[in-house]
Formats: C-alpha cells, sequence, structure tokens
C-alpha cells in the first residue's frame, strides 16, 4: 500500500542524487549492493547489543537506497533482468538480517515471546514475497495485502527505533514486533485468496473455452 503511494514521492525526492551517481559512473548493482552490505552489517552489530537507535538509524538509511538504485536505473538506461533479480535477492536479505538479530538478541536474553515473533515474521515476510514471486510465475498478481516490505520495516523499525535511548518508549517494540504478525499473517491470507480467485477464474475460462 504504501509503496504504491510514497515511491512517486522518493522518487523525487532522491532524483538530483540518482543523477549525479549516474554520472559519476555508479551503477544500480553497485547502489543495490552497498546498500544491501551496509544494512546487513549495521543489524548484525548493532541489533544483537541492544543498540536499538542507533540500529534502526543505520538500517534504515541503507535500507534506503533501495529507492535510488532504481532511480540511478532509470536515469542512466541501465535497467536489466538481472539487476531486478539482484534487487529483490538483496531485500530478502537485508530482511532477514533485521529480523534475524533482533531474534539473537531476544534468544541471548531468554525473551522467548519476542524470539517468537521475531521469527514469525521473518517467515511470514518471506512468504508474502514468495506468494507474489511464484503468482507472477505463473502469470497471475499477487500485489495484495495490508503490509508489504516497506510497510513491515517502518512497523518494525519505528518500535525498534523508539525502544533505544534516548526514548525509551516501555513495550512498543513487543506491540510493533506482535501487531507486524498479525499483519503479515493477513497479508499471506490475503494474497492466498487472490491468487486462488485468479486460477479459479482462469482455470473457469479455460474449460469454458
Amino acid at each position: 500500500m504504501l509503496n504504491i503511494h510514497a515511491r512517486d514521492f522518493f522518487n523525487r525526492l532522491v532524483g538530483p542524487l540518482a543523477n549525479r551517481l549516474a554520472r559519476a559512473g555508479v551503477t544500480p548493482d553497485m547502489v543495490t549492493v552497498f546498500g544491501t552490505v551496509g544494512a546487513v552489517t549495521s543489524a548484525v552489530v548493532l541489533f544483537p547489543r541492544g543498540d536499538w537507535f542507533g540500529g534502526t538509524m543505520l538500517v534504515w538509511g541503507f535500507v534506503m537506497l533501495d529507492i535510488v538504485d532504481g532511480a540511478v536505473a532509470r536515469v542512466s538506461g541501465r535497467t536489466s533482468t538481472f539487476g531486478a533479480v539482484l534487487d529483490s535477492t538483496s531485500d530478502r536479505i537485508a530482511d532477514a538480517a533485521v529480523f534475524g538479530s533482533l531474534g539473537w538478541y531476544f534468544a541471548r536474553h531468554d525473551q522467548r515471546w519476542m524470539l517468537l515473533g521475531s521469527l514469525l515474521c521473518l517467515v511470514l515476510g518471506s512468504l508474502t514475497s514468495y506468494i507474489r514471486a511464484r503468482a507472477e510465475a505463473a502469470g497471475l498478481h499477487a500485489t495484495v495485502g495490508i503490509a508489504e516490505r516497506a510497510e513491515r520495516l517502518i512497523i518494525v523499525l519505528v518500535g525498534t527505533g523508539l525502544t533505544g535511548s534516548p526514548f525509551h518508549v516501555p513495550y512498543v517494540q513487543a506491540i510493533a514486533v506482535w501487531a507486524l504478525v498479525a499483519a503479515s499473517t493477513i497479508t499471506v491470507a490475503q494474497r492466498l485468496t487472490t491468487v486462488y480467485r485468479q486460477s479459479r477464474q482462469r482455470d473457469a475460462a479455460g474449460v469454458n473455452g
């Protein structure tokens, strides 16, 4: 949902930076890899230490490069099938690093319910992306859902950042994680339902034809 409404705004925002990078010879794939390595490193190093605010700021900054690489691709004319696959794969790696690092912290501090929530977020987020990819491979579409990648990251990073210094808002991280579990579960159900309806319509059309 947020991807549809906010992407145009952010594309205009990062346009000047994308133009400068393209003129400097920076490729979209370079931006993708740099952002992914930065996000993964930030999450793996800072979140297990409980540095919630610092980790959140760094992860969010690197994740935002996901918009910059697309802008660089457009202004430089260097769009490619491999670049699209690399971008999608990098998204999954960064997401896994965020939720895996949170889970690592909770496991070390014997917070079993938060560990469970983090693992569920990781699994459900992967399922959300997988259903879309599998549907598109079958000639269908599954872009519906209340918790796409942007929403998932906003929820978990806002909740995590507010937990750290200087805010120390109590319970907000737990609320964010379990709200995300609920939203991701709904999104998985929405996408499966959408694919089911499309497949039934296509199968019926094939039989009638």
